[in-house]
C-alpha cells in the first residue's frame, strides 16, 4: 500500500547536555506548529482539523516546517553516543554480494546483482555461462544521489527490445525508457507520467501499461481514481497511444492492469475499485478489433489467469474458495458458471506459479511454505524438499525453460538461491552469500498466543540461543495486519545487527493479513479492524507474560498500514510499550480517501463518508484523533519522505504535530523527514542504512541504554 494557510515557525533547538547524564536531562523544543480553525461535519458531528495546512505539499509554510522539525530530530540523534557504532555496523555487514536468480531473454540470462554497497541493484548479462558479464542497465548511473531508482524491467517475445520504468524521488509517478536490448540503445522517446502500472509487449510492435491522467495540483497528493490502459505502437509518439480501457464513467476503476499471455494470444485486463476484488477481461490478440470479453463481471472476488494452453484458460481465484484454488475453463465462454476444479481449494492458502511445463503450488501452512507440484492435467508429481522451515520465493519460468529457480529464507537464515530440475525433482544450491553472520547462533521459535477475543495467533520469535528469558531484552515487535498480505519467515540485515546486539524480533501474523486466506483477511477490515490492534496488543503482552521482555525494553514498529497499527496501538495502550516506530503510516483515518489513489483502500478501512457507523468507527480508532492531551506517550520517531505519494507525508506531519502539543512526560516526540524519499520501494542503500542506525539508535538509547548491549559485537568485526 499499496496516500493550508500560512503561518509563523519558531525553529526548534535541541539544549545539548553531557551524554554521560540521564537521558532526561536532554531537553527538546519543539517546532511552534501554528493551528487553524478548519472544521469537517461528518453526519452533523463535528471535527477539527487544526494541522490541515500541512498536507500542502506545496508550501513554502510545509517546507520550512519539515525543515525546523528534521533540525530538532537530527540534532537529537547526532547525542546518541554509539549511532556511528551502529551506522558503521550495517555498513559491514550490508557489504556483501547480492544476486538474483538468473532469467532467459533472447539470446541472454540476465541477473540482478549488488556488490553489498551500491545504492541500486545492476542488471547484467551473458551469453553463455562462460562467457564473460557485462552490464545491461545500471541505475546507479541515472541520477548523482542514488534517488532514482528502476521500477521495472520488461522484454519483448524475441528479446531483443527491452522497456523499463524509472522512479525520481521514490514516487509512484514513473518515466518508461526503451532501448535495442543487443545495442542497448535508447530506441524511443520517453513516456511519462506512468503509474501503478506493469509493461507488458505485444509480440515486438509495442507494449500496454497504465495511468492516470496527470492530476490538477501536486502529482504527489492530488486525487487520482480513474485509471487507464494504454498500449503504446513503437515509433509513435504518446500522445497518439490508443486508449484500450478506462476512459468511460461505466469503465471508471482505480486500478486497471494489462497482460498478455507467453503466446501471445490473450490480452488480460484487470479492473478494480480497491485493492481487494477485481473484475477481470479477455481480448484475443490474433483477431482484428477483437471484442473484450468479460471472464467475471463483478469484484466479489481476486481471479486472474496463470496459464493457458491455446483457449484453454487457467485461473486462480478466491471466488467462493477463501484459500484459492485454480480452475479451468475455455476462453468461448469463460464465465464462472463453466469453470471446473483444477486444484482444488484446501484448508492452507495457495499461492501457484509456472513454469517448464508444470504448476507449483506454493501452500503457505502456519506462514511457512510448502511447494507442491502439479502437471498439466491435474496429477500431483511430487512435494518438494525445501531446504527447511522458511519463506520460498519464484519457482516461475518460461515454458521452455529446462531449470527452475528459487530463493529460501527464514528469519535467521540470509536468502540463498537453489536450482530445481523439474523432471527429477532434485535441487541444487546456486548461490550463497557470503555475510559476516554466524545463523547458527540464533533461532526462531514459532508460538500461538490468543487474542482479545480468543483468536489464537500465531508469531515467530527470534533470537540468539540461549537467551536468558529475565524481562530486560530489548524486543522489536513488529506487525502489519491488512490488505491480505502475508508476514512470512525471511532475513534483514539490518534486523542481524538487532539480533547481535541480544535484541529480540518478534512477527506475529495478525488479522487482516492473509496468512490464513480471505476469512483472515477479512477478520481485520472496516467495523472488525480493532481486531488487528487487539492481536498486537496480545502479541505484546505474551511477549511481557513471558519474560522475553518487559515494557520498558519493548519497541513497537510497522510502515504503512503497519504504521497505521502503531498509530493506534500506542495511543489505546501508551503504557504498553517504551518506544513507537510508525512508518510512512496512515494516521489520518478521516482523510486518508481523499489523497492519491487512498479511496482504493475502502474495502479494507471503510470510508468516514460512507455512514454514520462507519465514521464513528474509524474516529474511534484514527490515531490522529485519539491523541489525548496530559498523555505520557512512548518515545516515539515517526519516519516518513517528502516524495511519498502512497501514503501522503501530511498524516505522518499532522500526528507528530498531536504528539507534540499534547504530550506529558519526557519521552521525545520526533519526526524524521526523508527529503527526495518516497513510500520506501527503491531507496538508496545508503539513505536505508541512515534509517535503521537512526531507529536502532533512538531505541536502545530511550530504553535506557547508554552504550550498546553487546559491544562485542561491534569490537569483533573492526578489528
Amino acid at each position: 500500500m499499496r496516500k493550508l494557510i500560512t503561518f509563523a515557525v519558531a525553529a526548534g533547538v535541541l539544549i545539548s547536555c553531557d551524554t554521560t547524564e540521564n537521558k532526561k536531562d536532554l531537553t527538546l523544543k519543539y517546532p511552534a506548529t501554528k493551528k487553524v480553525d478548519t472544521v469537517d461535519t461528518y453526519f452533523e458531528t463535528k471535527v477539527k482539523d487544526p494541522y490541515r495546512w500541512l498536507e500542502d505539499d506545496m508550501s513554502d509554510e510545509t517546507a520550512e516546517w519539515v525543515k525546523a522539525e528534521n533540525e530538532v530530530t537530527f540534532g537529537y540523534l547526532e547525542k546518541i553516543p554509539f549511532r556511528n557504532d551502529l551506522k558503521q555496523r550495517l555498513e559491514q555487514l550490508w557489504n556483501y554480494e547480492k544476486v538474483s536468480a538468473p532469467f532467459k531473454e533472447g539470446d541472454y540470462t540476465y541477473y540482478y546483482k549488488n556488490d553489498g554497497l551500491q545504492n541500486q541493484y545492476v542488471i547484467y548479462r551473458k551469453k553463455t555461462e562462460e562467457a564473460e558479464e557485462e552490464v545491461f542497465l545500471d541505475p546507479n548511473t541515472f541520477s548523482d544521489d542514488g534517488t532514482t531508482s528502476l521500477g521495472g524491467l520488461s522484454f519483448s517475445k524475441s528479446g531483443k527490445l527491452a522497456a523499463y520504468s524509472i522512479s525520481e524521488g521514490g514516487s509512484d509517478w514513473r518515466k518508461v525508457i526503451v532501448k535495442d536490448a543487443e545495442t542497448k540503445e535508447i530506441i524511443e522517446d520517453t513516456i511519462v507520467d506512468v503509474k501503478f502500472s506493469g509493461l507488458s509487449w505485444k509480440g515486438e510492435e509495442g507494449f500496454f501499461y497504465s495511468s492516470y491522467d496527470k492530476p490538477k495540483g501536486s502529482e504527489l497528493s492530488a486525487k487520482t481514481d480513474q485509471h487507464k490502459l494504454y498500449y503504446h505502437k513503437l515509433g509513435t509518439p504518446q500522445k497518439e497511444d490508443q486508449l484500450i480501457f478506462g476512459g468511460t464513467e461505466e469503465e471508471k476503476h482505480r486500478y486497471i492492469g494489462g497482460n498478455v499471455t507467453e503466446d501471445g494470444r490473450y490480452l488480460l485486463i484487470s479492473a478494480a475499485i480497491s485493492t481487494s476484488g477485481n473484475k477481470l477481461f479477455l481480448k484475443d490478440l490474433t483477431k482484428e478489433n477483437s471484442e473484450l470479453v468479460p471472464i467475471i463481471e463483478t469484484t466479489e472476488s481476486d481471479t486472474y489467469v496463470i496459464e493457458n494452453e491455446g483457449s484453454k484458460l487457467y485461473l486462480v481465484t478466491n471466488l467462493n474458495a477463501p484459500n484459492k484454488k485454480i480452475v479451468t475453463v475455455d476462453a468461448s465462454n469463460p464465465s464462472p458458471e463453466n469453470w471446473e476444479d483444477f486444484i482444488p481449494e484446501t484448508e492452507n492458502v495457495l499461492s501457484p506459479n509456472t513454469g517448464s511445463g508444470y504448476f507449483f503450488a506454493e501452500y503457505m501452512i502456519d506462514a511457512v511454505s510448502q511447494v507442491k507440484q502439479y502437471d498439466y492435467s491435474g496429477k500431483l508429481i511430487r512435494d518438494i524438499d525445501l531446504p527447511g522451515l522458511g519463506s520460498v520465493g519464484g519457482f516461475g519460468s518460461k515454458k521452455e525453460d529446462k531449470v527452475i529457480y528459487y530463493s529460501f529464507t527464514n528469519y535467521n537464515t540470509p536468502g540463498s538461491i537453489y536450482k530445481f530440475n523439474p523432471e527429477t525433482g532434485v535441487s541444487e544450491e546456486y548461490w550463497q552469500p557470503s555475510i559476516d553472520f554466524d545463523s547458527d547462533k540464533y533461532e526462531s521459535k514459532q508460538v500461538f498466543y490468543t487474542s482479545k477475543d480468543g483468536t489464537k495467533v500465531p508469531m515467530l520469535i527470534t533470537y540468539k540461543k540461549g537467551t536468558e528469558l529475565n524481562g530486560k531484552n530489548p524486543t522489536i515487535l513488529y506487525g502489519y495486519g491488512g490488505f491480505n498480505i502475508s508476514l512470512t519467515p525471511s532475513f534483514s540485515t539490518a534486523m542481524a545487527v538487532w539480533l547481535e546486539q541480544g535484541g529480540v524480533y518478534a512477527v506475529p501474523n495478525l488479522r487482516g493479513g492473509g496468512e490464513y486466506g480471505k476469512k483472515w483477511h477479512n477478520a481485520g477490515t472496516k467495523l472488525q479492524k480493532q481486531n488487528v490492534f487487539d492481536d498486537f496488543i496480545a502479541a505484546a503482552e505474551y511477549l511481557i507474560d513471558n519474560k522475553y521482555t518487559s515494557s520498558e525494553y519493548l519497541a513497537i514498529r510497522g510502515g504503512s498500514n503497519g504504521g497505521l497499527l502503531v498509530g493506534a496501538t500506542m495511543t489505546q495502550r501508551p503504557d504498553l510499550m517504551k518506544v513507537a516506530l510508525p512508518a510512512v503510516g496512515v494516521l489520518d483515518m478521516l482523510r486518508y480517501h481523499t489523497f492519491t489513489a487512498g479511496a482504493g483502500w475502502a474495502y479494507d478501512y471503510g470510508t468516514a463518508e460512507d455512514n454514520p457507523e462507519m465514521f464513528e468507527y474509524l474516529k474511534s480508532y484514527s490515531p490522529l484523533h485519539n491523541v489525548k492531551a496530559g498523555t505520557s506517550y512512548p518515545a516515539t520517531l515517526i519516519t516518513t519522505g517528502d516524495h511519498d505519494d502512497r501514503v501522503v507525508p501530511a498524516h505522518s506531519f499532522k500526528f507528530a504535530a498531536e504528539l507534540q502539543e499534547k504530550q506529558s512526560g519526557d519521552n521525545p516526540i520526533l519526526i524524521r523527514i526523508e527529503t527526495n524519499a518516497g513510500h520506501g520501494a527503491g531507496t538508496p542503500v545508503s539513505k536505508t542504512i541512515d534509517q535503521y542506525a537512526d531507529i536502532f539508535g533512538f531505541t536502545f538509547y530511550n530504553m535506557g541504554y547508554e552504550k550498546l548491549p553487546n559491544k562485542a559485537a561491534l569490537k569483533e568485526f573492526k578489528e
